[in-house]
């Protein structure tokens, strides 16, 4: 029944506009597989009200020492990770941060997004691997005591970053 509709509306639009139905039925399925994936590991994903406060925290955790006129520079608030790809905090980058961020014991993290005031705590996460966020982009997991961070970004050629506080 859904197909058929589904159908219809996709008889119904020019060629040029399929390629753009057809990117967003790709990132619906990465978001399912995505979501899938962490069912199937037993993962339990909770909204967080405080969302604000962590956020804050995690600014003061993990970029302490940067300055706010260095953040302008290299424009922190467009992308937090800038701190790791610009160099300005020491950490782990690309397979080396994978396996780090894989041999961590995550009982419990939280997950927020650039841009946005979401943040999700994730338990029953000891089996994700930095493989299950391939597909998420400009994503922040952190442990609930700040101490580490794990980022993957939109970009291939910045990240993946593990940042641990000492």
């Amino acid at each position: 029944m859904i197909r058929d509709k589904i159908d219809k509306i996709l008889d119904c639009l020019p060629e040029e506009e399929l390629e753009n139905v057809y990117w967003s039925i790709v990132f619906i399925q990465d978001d399912y597989i995505y979501k899938q994936n962490l069912r199937e590991k037993g993962v339990v994903i909770e909204l967080v009200n405080e969302a604000e406060e962590i956020i804050d925290l995690w600014d003061k955790t993990f970029a302490q020492n940067i300055s706010e006129v260095l953040k302008k520079e290299i424009s922190y608030e467009q992308f937090k990770w800038h701190i790791f790809s610009y160099e300005k905090q020491e950490c782990l980058k690309k397979e080396v941060a994978r396996k780090a961020f894989d041999s961590l014991s995550k009982e419990q993290f939280y997950v927020m997004y650039q841009g946005s005031s979401i943040i999700f705590l994730y338990t029953n996460a000891n089996e994700v691997i930095s493989r299950d966020f391939d597909t998420q982009q400009d994503i922040y997991i952190f442990d609930k005591n700040f101490t580490w961070t794990y980022v993957h970004t939109h970009e291939s050629i910045c990240g993946p970053y593990l940042y641990k506080i000492n």
